[in-house]
C-alpha cells in the first residue's frame, strides 16, 4: 500500500510517502511560513523526485488534530483536494498518536505536547511494549500543572516531546516528580513519515473516510467561537438585567 502523509498541525510542515511499510521520501520544514505556501509545493517536489503521479497513492493520511486551527484547516483542505481529484480515501490520524509513534525504543511513557498557549498543551499518553504501540490515554487538552500532577501520580518515567514541552518546560521541571527526559532534536517534532506509517496501518484496518467526510478534530472551540460565546452570554446577562429593572419599575 502506498500512503501519502501530511502533517500541518503546528509550525512544522512535513509530507512523506510510505510504501508497504517502508518510507520512500520525507520533506520537512519548520519555518514561519504559512502551510498554504509550503504544503502543495513540497508534495509536488517530493512526487517529482520519486517519479510518481499523485494518482498512484492508495490513501492520503493527514494529521487530523488537535493543533493550530489554521494549520489543521490548511492540511485538511490540501488532503481533501487531493482526495477529490484522485478519488482516494483519507485517513484521519490523531496528531498526538503520530507524534508518539515516531519515538520508538524507550520504555518510558511517551508524552507528546503541542502548545495550546497560556501554559496549556494538547497531549496524550503512549507506550511501546513488545513492538506494539499502545494508547494509554487518548489525546486531550491539559493545563501543564495538571499534566505534571497526573504523570507524577502514575509513578513511571516519562519522555516529553513537542513545542508544548518547550513552552511548559519550567512547570514540568518543577512539578514532575518521576524521572523524565526531553526527546532529542531528531525526535522532538512532528514528522510526515509517522503520519504516513500510522496512516498505512489504519488504512489496512479499513479506518478511512472519503474526502467529503473528513473533519479535523480541534478538541476545543476556535478563538472566534469562544469570543462569540462570550458576547452571547454577555447579551443574555444584559437582557436579564433589563428584565429585572423593568420588573422592579412595574
Amino acid at each position: 500500500m502506498k500512503v501519502l502523509g501530511i502533517e500541518s498541525a503546528s509550525l512544522v510542515a512535513s509530507v512523506a510517502m510510505v510504501c508497504d511499510g517502508q518510507m520512500t521520501a520525507e520533506y520537512t520544514l519548520n519555518l514561519k511560513k504559512t502551510h498554504s505556501q509550503t504544503l502543495l509545493p513540497m508534495i509536488d517536489q517530493m512526487m517529482d523526485l520519486l517519479g510518481e503521479d499523485i494518482r498512484s497513492v492508495d490513501a492520503i493520511a493527514v494529521s487530523g488534530g488537535p493543533g493550530s486551527f489554521t494549520g489543521l484547516r490548511i492540511g485538511a483542505a490540501t488532503a481533501k483536494g487531493i482526495g477529490f481529484v484522485t478519488g482516494k480515501p483519507l485517513v484521519n490520524v490523531p496528531t498526538m498518536d503520530a507524534m508518539a509513534y515516531g519515538l520508538y525504543g524507550t520504555d518510558a511513557v511517551i508524552c507528546p505536547m503541542l502548545d495550546a498557549r497560556r501554559k496549556q498543551a494538547y497531549t496524550g499518553l503512549y507506550r511501546w511494549k513488545d513492538g506494539e504501540f499502545l494508547v494509554l490515554k487518548p489525546q486531550w487538552m491539559a493545563k501543564a500543572e495538571d499534566l505534571a500532577e497526573e504523570l507524577s501520580r502514575r509513578g513511571e518515567p516519562v519522555v516529553f516531546l513537542g513545542d508544548g514541552a518547550d513552552a511548559c518546560r519550567d512547570i514540568l521541571e518543577s512539578k514532575v516528580t518521576v524521572p523524565f527526559a526531553f526527546a532529542p532534536v531528531p525526535s522532538n517534532r512532528q514528522r510526515g513519515a509517522s503520519v504516513a506509517a500510522l496512516g498505512e496501518q489504519m488504512a489496512l484496518r479499513g479506518e478511512t473516510v472519503s474526502a467529503a467526510e473528513f473533519r479535523p478534530d480541534y478538541l476545543r472551540k476556535s478563538q472566534a467561537e469562544r469570543e462569540r460565546d462570550v458576547a452571547e452570554r454577555q447579551g443574555e446577562l444584559e437582557k436579564l438585567a433589563a428584565g429585572v429593572v423593568v420588573h422592579e419599575h412595574d
